[in-house]
């Protein structure tokens, strides 16, 4: 009897699991479908600036338009969009990681609370005499799944604060390509 309920345990959770890869791969397809989009956009977008830019190019006819090519402005507007490709990818990327981690929340949740169930049915089926046993071995248990709640805490914690470094990272990059303020003129007291 008990082998029975054991093997329908490990067939739903094999079932689980399936489900679990099948939801993971649609997500893996759909985010290097949308990176493949971003990046196609990209490209067309390059290319109509190196198009735009050979056509400055050819149309000079002097050293002055040379130099007006040569402004920082136009090395800003790189920037910028540099950072939109870099904002536009990183969301793709975050929203894909936010899918992964709900399911692998879940999945941590179902094996959890099957392992919970299998314990109890297993110590409902004990022998007479050994509780003893059983009790130390559920206190152990207990023990167990606090720890590993902690170790899951600890772990989602981190992953936030590498995402709230890596925005800081991605503002500080953003931050040195802004468009520079002219300096104030300063006076001298007579």
């Amino acid at each position: 009897m008990f082998q029975n309920q054991l093997n329908d345990q490990i067939s739903q959770a094999q079932a689980k699991a399936v489900e679990s890869a099948k939801h993971l791969a649609q997500v893996a397809v759909e985010s290097a479908q949308e990176l493949a989009e971003i990046n196609q956009a990209a490209a067309k977008d390059a290319l109509a600036a190196a198009q735009d830019a050979s056509a400055q190019l050819l149309a000079i006819k002097d050293a002055q338009q040379l130099s007006k090519l040569a402004q920082p402005e136009v090395a800003q507007e790189a920037a910028k969009y540099a950072a939109a490709y870099q904002a536009k990818v990183n969301k793709v990327v975050r929203n894909g990681n936010k899918e992964v981690a709900q399911v692998v929340d879940a999945s941590i949740d179902d094996a959890r609370d099957d392992l919970v169930k299998f314990v109890k049915q297993a110590t409902k089926t004990a022998p007479a005499g050994s509780e003893a046993f059983i009790s130390a071995f559920t206190s152990a248990f207990e023990t167990s799944l606090q720890q590993f709640d902690q170790v899951r805490a600890t772990a989602t914690d981190a992953f936030a604060n590498f995402e709230k470094s890596v925005d800081a990272a991605l503002a500080n990059i953003q931050g040195q390509y802004a468009p520079a303020k002219p300096a104030a003129k300063s006076r001298k007291a007579a």
